[in-house]
């Protein structure tokens, strides 16, 4: 059996973990960083926490004797798919990513760009708004920097220790999230303001398709730079992919 290690914490990668978990002639082992308390099953054998870096990550593919390396981490994830493209080089394991498309603005979204969670609170303004907070609860703390504004802070865990400032909703709650959901969420908050990455995929553009319905910005954070390693959209064209990869170097062509 050949064995397959998957970054992941995605839905994409619990789904592709099962799909090649199907598969007589493959081991599959979906790798967790250990941010979520209480994550969903995932239905493989499951590594939870960090390698050590690139050079951790490096050892453990060779110790473990790993054929080939997926990254199907979030898209924001960007030091950890730095890793994971060093250390399979390091390693000399071949490698490949499953790259979720972003979203793209249509006629009648109100999208602000910004490049880091930073210039999304600055963004905010001086005026106090009612602000939503999709991040995350590891992204929130930069938002003590602008603490005129009410923020409603959903997260699938608690925020600890909260926001250091005056006025702040905590909501816990998993995805996906339903359009409809979402704008009653907006409303019932009163919120005027969306701070949100741009995390491709369905379960979570319902804040998105609600905002433009309702006329309310976005502020969107944009996607950092990932390393350049071969990738599929979709989980069935990775799993489609996978046998090329897992191929002798000399019979790829590579």
């Amino acid at each position: 059996m050949k064995k397959i290690l998957i970054l992941g914490g995605t839905t994409e990668a619990r789904q592709l973990a099962g799909k090649l978990a199907l598969r007589a002639d493959l081991s599959v082992t979906l790798s967790l960083a250990g941010r979520t308390e209480s994550p969903v099953a995932q239905g493989v054998p499951v590594r939870t926490g960090g390698f050590g870096g690139a050079h951790g990550l490096a050892a453990y593919l060779k110790e473990a004797g790993t054929a080939l390396l997926i990254d199907a981490t979030h898209p924001y994830a960007a030091q950890i798919s730095a890793n994971a493209a060093e250390a399979a080089r390091q390693a000399g394991v071949p490698s490949m990513a499953l790259r979720r498309p972003g979203w793209e603005p249509v006629e009648g979204d109100r999208w602000t760009l910004v490049d880091i969670v930073a210039e999304a609170a600055k963004a905010l303004g001086g005026a106090p708004r009612r602000v939503f907070l999709a991040l995350g609860r590891q992204e929130v703390g930069a938002f003590e920097a602008a603490p005129q504004h009410h923020y409603l802070i959903r997260s699938v865990d608690p925020v600890e220790p909260r926001l250091a400032v005056p006025d702040a909703t905590y909501l816990l709650a998993r995805g996906p999230f339903r359009e409809a959901d979402e704008r009653a969420l907006l409303a019932e908050h009163r919120i005027n303001v969306i701070v949100s990455k741009n995390s491709g995929g369905e379960a979570t553009y319902g804040k998105i398709a609600a905002a433009r319905a309702l006329g309310i910005e976005v502020i969107m954070v944009r996607r950092p730079a990932l390393p350049d390693v071969p990738s599929a959209e979709t989980v069935e064209a990775l799993a489609a992919m996978v046998d090329h990869f897992l191929e002798p170097v000399a019979e790829r062509g590579v």
